[in-house]
């Protein structure tokens, strides 16, 4: 069986040393960028590769992108080769935070043409829960040949969300918390507020109280209800933002969930929205 979105705890656990299966942690801090090295160091889930958001899924910062850019595409499609991914691997990413750091590489690879890939539901707080064993020690990797097949209408530029605002050709839906979407508050960037027209859902609606996705018919019923609120568009027309172009891909990937595919990143997000103080925002 092929994984293209989420899977199981009890499911990894059952295919956990298949040789073509390669697990990658992806934990992090937005606070502390330190904290998912420390994290894995102390314990992971048995053969995991570690997969840092800041140095392996961005490329440095420069005076304009936000706060996590876009790795360079042949270099991390070499490091993918390097972990031992080829073409026909199962990958599967996992953070500790609902998926909020591990769906930047599940959006990467779906990016690279490369379909199986899922996230763990629940990630490792619900592997130690339903009592499953972790690890210290580092994976044996083999190399291999990625070959990426390149889908480059799966982002948009900072020029296309701008000539949006008038066109109105897409809606924009911003991934942050009410409270940084209307402005009130703003713990990370320089400017507080949103992008115009845009419309708020917080990735954390993805999930239960128990930590899991919702069911796909939960999802399907919430985000076409967003959808339905601009006449004549459909799940192709949503562009997904949130403060960097991370947990963004949260919603990205609860539509597909929902089997409402064809969403886009604004992978810049805010953080690179407001690097030009001559772009409109919206508070309140």
């Amino acid at each position: 069986m092929t994984y293209t979105a989420l899977i199981s705890i009890d499911d990894l656990a059952k295919n956990l040393h298949k040789p073509d299966w390669i697990i990658f942690d992806c934990r992090s801090s937005l606070l502390n960028p330190e904290a998912g090295l420390k994290a894995y160091q102390k314990d992971h889930i048995p053969s995991a590769i570690f997969c840092s958001l800041e140095t392996d899924l961005s490329s440095p910062i420069t005076e304009n992108t936000g706060r996590h850019p876009l790795p360079d595409f042949d270099e991390f499609i070499q490091k993918l080769g390097d972990w031992g991914v080829d073409n026909q691997t199962q990958v599967i990413a996992y953070d500790d935070v609902g998926g909020a750091f591990a769906v930047r590489l599940w959006w990467q690879l779906r990016t690279f043409g490369h379909e199986k890939v899922a996230i763990l539901d629940g990630g490792i707080p619900q592997w130690i829960k339903e009592g499953k064993s972790l690890s210290q020690e580092l994976p044996t990797i083999s190399p291999k040949i990625f070959t990426a097949n390149i889908n480059n209408n799966t982002s948009l530029s900072t020029e296309q969300i701008l000539h949006n605002i008038e066109a109105q050709t897409f809606t924009i839906l911003d991934a942050r918390t009410p409270e940084r979407y209307r402005g009130e508050s703003e713990p990370i960037d320089t400017v507080a507020g949103r992008i115009p027209d845009s419309i708020n859902r917080a990735f954390q609606l993805n999930l239960g109280d128990d930590g899991l996705f919702l069911s796909a018919d939960e999802l399907q019923k919430q985000f076409t209800t967003i959808i339905k609120q601009t006449p004549n568009q459909s799940a192709t027309d949503i562009v997904h933002l949130c403060g960097s172009g991370v947990t963004a891909c949260h919603n990205m990937l609860a539509m597909e969930i929902a089997g409402l595919s064809g969403s886009k990143l604004y992978a810049g997000s805010w953080s690179e929205w407001i690097r030009d103080d001559q772009r409109p925002v919206a508070t309140g």
